[in-house]
């Protein structure tokens, strides 16, 4: 639709020149609302008012020329100064004909020269396992570094590793108090898992000492300060910034354990990674531009020793670097982490962080220091901001043990496909692999749809049996008419599909063609507003109107053959769009459901 744009844009341009001596070069498309005939419509307006013309009498002059003129023109209407185009049958045709084999339209390959990106997401901290909210992150992350390099973009998927601080030694000091020497192996759990467990059970043994401190007369901030728990972390965490072997040791295995883990879920959720940052290698850098900072006066000290920029000029306020005992905060390390990472790739042109709306104001803040640092860069770094994932009983909490664990969800999705799929009963000709395959296929394709077809920006309450129905918005939804066209396929050959067609088209069939046209559109869109959702959207609508087309005129049993091929050719295509689409969701596709 585009390229038929681009030469009507040139058409009225000549006809505004030689009629009225005016030269206009930029006009206004937009596709015809469904209530009125028409496939395309120029908005008449701002061009009529430039000639000082009546938009109708002006109408009706320039869409007698443009059919004229134009053959994919078949006859044109005038509502309320807005020109409605009657496109022929024979420019959808043609358009179905020309991309029949492409199986990358509307993708554009990257090469050398094209820019490069980088993509932060996941980034989880080694003291518990991934949870539903960092499903979001990941499932987001993964989308969009798919969908840049769809639209003709170098991508580079980091994640920072936050395997340091005062939150690590938490875990650390509860497994040395309570573990027994508790491993994966030996407990039956998942590393991260088990790590996890520990962490909860560091909250629960603060909170009681904390209690009984209160009891004894301490305020609250005073108990949280000298619970001995908490002590005892506190002094973990300078030991092991002294690089203590011991304490080091501990956490070396400990996080090993916690990598397992997470190697296990990021691959059951079919997301991956090209680069890894670790926080213990960056935070002593972000150190470093620290003291350059306080050298060229860009930070202060306080009289405890802590180290502090003020941004209030910048509509932000003053912010802590290094705590007065000279521990490094979450700042610390992401300076580091974003110098090492343009040391490491001077190629990329863009850093994209994926992080929660809970973190909006520390990136504010992170940008404002490197552009007071004076890295040229610093204006190349973008913040993409989602909203929190909800529960029906509310808020995660990590602290209380209040998650929904990423690895038990995935096998929940996977016994709610199972249960629904065998419920339906369509699939008892299958093995007992290719079922459990299929359940997989399913529960995950259901989980991905229904957290990105939701806008990032919004909050998201997640009901998974919801999420698994076979009607509605849905993964399944999707999945299961990708399923119906390949089974229809299935019973053709390619002597099937003709190379020229000359039949008249159903107002169905149209619609779906003139969806898949506007397929590079979307994918731009989606890219330029990292969202998934548009993606998600489109495929919805594209399903939709497959169904009724499918629904309502006859494929197979067509007796005018040509008018089968292009039925076939129409479906064919849309398969490939589904597939595109789903591909870029991290979303599978079963041929049989």
């Amino acid at each position: 639709m585009k390229n038929l744009e681009g030469s009507l844009s040139k058409i009225v341009s000549n006809f505004l020149e030689n009629e009225y001596k005016i030269l206009i070069d930029d006009f206004e498309f937009q596709l015809t609302k469904k209530d009125f005939e028409g496939d395309l419509t120029l908005v008449l307006f701002p061009i009529a008012k430039k000639i000082n013309l009546n938009p109708q009498e002006f109408g009706d002059k320039l869409g007698s020329y443009l059919v004229n003129i134009n053959q994919n023109i078949r006859k044109f209407n005038i509502v309320s100064g807005f020109l409605n185009l009657v496109i022929t049958d024979s420019f959808y045709i043609e358009f179905i004909e020309s991309i029949i084999d492409d199986s990358k339209y509307g993708h554009i390959e990257p090469n050398a020269n094209s820019p490069t990106l980088m993509i932060e997401y996941s980034s989880p901290n080694t003291n518990k396992p991934l949870h539903l909210g960092h499903i979001r992150n990941n499932l987001l992350g993964f989308s969009i570094s798919e969908i840049l390099k769809a639209n003709g973009n170098n991508v580079i998927k980091t994640q920072i590793i936050n395997d340091r601080g005062i939150h690590i030694c938490k875990s650390m000091v509860a497994w040395n108090n309570f573990g027994n020497g508790e491993t994966p192996k030996s407990s039956g759990l998942k590393g991260d898992q088990l790590v996890g467990k520990y962490y909860v059970l560091f909250e629960k043994k603060f909170n009681k000492e904390v209690h009984s401190l209160q009891n004894e007369g301490h305020d609250k901030e005073s108990a949280a300060q000298n619970a001995p728990i908490m002590i005892q972390a506190r002094e973990m965490l300078k030991k092991w910034e002294k690089n203590d072997s011991k304490i080091t040791g501990l956490w070396k295995k400990m996080n090993n354990w916690v990598y397992d883990g997470f190697a296990i879920t990021y691959n059951n959720l079919g997301v991956d990674f090209d680069s890894y940052y670790y926080e213990s290698d960056t935070y002593l850098l972000g150190k470093e531009i620290i003291d350059q900072g306080l050298k060229g006066k860009i930070f202060f000290s306080k009289p405890d020793g802590s180290v502090w920029i003020d941004l209030k000029n910048e509509g932000l306020d003053e912010k802590i670097l290094l705590r007065s005992d000279g521990t490094a905060v979450y700042i610390t390390q992401d300076l580091g982490t974003v110098i090492k990472r343009f040391e490491d790739f001077p190629q990329i042109d863009n850093l994209i962080y994926t992080v929660g709306n809970e973190q909006d104001y520390h990136f504010k803040v992170l940008f404002a220091i490197l552009k007071k640092l004076g890295y040229s860069w610093a204006d190349n770094l973008y913040h993409l901001s989602y909203g929190m994932v909800d529960l029906p009983q509310g808020k995660m909490k990590s602290r209380e043990g209040k998650v929904v664990d990423a690895d038990n969800l995935i096998m929940e999705m996977k016994q709610t496909a199972r249960k629904i799929s065998e419920k339906q009963g369509k699939i008892n000709d299958l093995d007992s692999k290719q079922k459990e395959n299929l359940y997989d296929v399913i529960g995950l394709g259901a989980l991905k749809y229904f957290i990105l077809k939701v806008d990032h920006k919004k909050r998201i309450l997640f009901n998974p049996e919801e999420s698994v129905d076979f009607e509605g918005n849905t993964g399944p939804f999707i999945q299961y008419a990708y399923a119906r066209i390949k089974s229809l396929l299935s019973k053709v050959s390619n002597n099937d599909f003709l190379e020229k067609h000359d039949v008249l088209l159903d107002i169905r069939e149209k619609e779906i063609i003139k969806q898949i046209m506007i397929y590079p559109d979307v994918l731009n869109s989606a890219a330029k507003q990292y969202s998934p959702a548009i993606i998600a959207n489109y495929l919805y609508e594209l399903v939709r109107l497959f169904n009724s087309f499918y629904q309502n005129i006859n494929i197979l049993n067509e007796p005018n053959k040509e008018a089968r091929s292009i039925r076939l050719s129409i479906s064919r295509s849309v398969s490939r769009n589904i597939l595109s689409a789903s591909s870029l969701l991290g979303i599978d596709l079963p041929e049989k459901m």
